[in-house]
């Protein structure tokens, strides 16, 4: 079944993040599913630990006969640790990545460097991500990258999600944002790795509970 269109709250085409919609967690249950496949997280597990939570949850759906703001080369953690992972980034392809529908390119190796390439560096060694639909992608979120130019008459589809240590500052404050009925019919491990388990007290109410009713978990990284 071919995917459907997903695409930013917003009718203007000229918008830069046109086809880009963020918290995707909200827009339905596959989304949400996807947030607990065991298969994911135990991937970015073994990189950034067991306690790692989301940081960011969007698509990435580039529109017909034309692109978005993913066109510039960008990097999706700006911190340079060597030796040092932050950040984990998965692009899940709903559509077919092609040469003509879009595909993502990327800078083999790019996460190694702590200085951007050049526009000239780039296009010379970036390679294009091909796939079909299911196919992912797992990269170093300090891996240079762009998207590409949809030639084609159709949306093309994925979904992005980006995940960090459990000590960083996430891009929403998902246990506030994601409503309780979605929180209440979903596991353990769904509210772990949206940073349920990481809160910090908002008053000294809050603080002074018993251990365990803290917001922050013990062994949390």
């Amino acid at each position: 079944m071919r995917s459907t269109h997903v695409g930013r709250d917003t009718t203007d085409r000229n918008d830069r993040h046109y086809g880009m919609v963020p918290a995707l967690v909200l827009r339905g249950r596959p989304f949400e599913r996807l947030l607990g496949n065991e298969r994911i997280k135990a991937y970015l597990a073994s990189i950034l630990g067991e306690t790692c939570v989301l940081y960011a949850y969007t698509s990435s759906s580039m529109p017909p006969q034309s692109t978005n703001y993913s066109r510039r080369i960008h990097v999706d953690c700006p911190r340079f640790i060597p030796g040092y992972v932050t950040n984990v980034g998965l692009t899940l392809m709903l559509d077919t990545f092609s040469s003509q529908s879009g595909a993502t390119r990327i800078l083999p190796r790019s996460h190694l460097k702590p200085d951007e390439p050049t526009e000239e560096q780039f296009s010379a060694d970036a390679v294009e991500i091909l796939g079909e639909p299911g196919g992912a992608l797992f990269f170093s979120g300090r891996t240079w990258q762009r998207g590409g130019l949809n030639q084609t008459d159709d949306w093309r589809h994925a979904v992005t999600l980006n995940a960090c240590r459990s000590y960083m500052k996430q891009r929403f404050d998902w246990p506030r944002l994601v409503p309780r009925e979605i929180l209440d019919r979903n596991s353990a491990a769904f509210r772990q790795f949206i940073g349920y388990d990481v809160r910090v007290p908002s008053t000294l109410e809050e603080y002074h509970v018993p251990e365990e009713q803290r917001l922050y978990k013990p062994n949390q990284g």
